[in-house]
């Protein structure tokens, strides 16, 4: 692959990508909204006992701010041998590109994105915050436990300045239940 190779990253890939970066934009994604709504049963649940994963839910209206991650020229077949191989472990999230607005001007077209499969077993778009943060609270998987990632991911939108109002609303949620907050 010789082209440059943009990521959107708006859950774990903000705080832990896994690939060598060069330049990093705050983005946003139209058209569709960070949820938790892939259960999540290799990285921070189990087949027995489900944790949930953040994933990119398409809604009218919607936005997902998030990083614009540039792949280190040279890089670009590993870093998608290994996207492929992280995000794709159970076929929930399907590969695709899009275009993001930079929040500092411009557009990037053809931007590696992954999305929700709503035809996934593992979808589960209609969870309400209180169910989530029971998940959350109470999850663990190959990766660690579930609050672990709820907690990075909100911590880094917030030092971003683009915050999350839900994964806000859940960090308080999970942190009380777990006898924390």
């Amino acid at each position: 692959m010789n082209a440059p190779l943009w990521v959107f990253g708006y859950g774990s890939l903000l705080w832990n990508p896994g690939f060598p970066v060069a330049e990093t934009k705050v983005a946003r994604l139209n058209g569709w909204h960070r949820s938790f709504c892939m259960s999540s049963i290799h990285h921070r649940g189990t087949v027995e006992k489900p944790g949930l994963v953040l994933a990119l839910d398409a809604a009218a209206d919607a936005f997902c701010d998030g990083l614009g991650l540039l792949v280190e020229p040279g890089h670009e077949d590993k870093t998608l041998a290994y996207l492929r191989e992280r995000e794709l472990i159970s076929s929930a999230y399907l590969e695709t590109r899009l275009s993001v607005e930079f929040h500092d001007g411009g557009t990037q077209h053809d931007v590696l994105t992954y999305v929700i499969n709503r035809d996934h077993e593992q979808y589960c778009g209609a969870l309400s915050l209180d169910d989530q943060a029971q998940i959350i609270a109470r999850s663990t998987g190959g990766r660690g436990p579930n609050d672990e990632y709820l907690y990075n991911t909100a911590a880094h939108l917030a030092e971003l300045g683009i915050g999350d109002a839900d994964l806000e609303a859940l960090v308080t949620q999970v942190r009380s239940l777990n006898g924390a907050g």
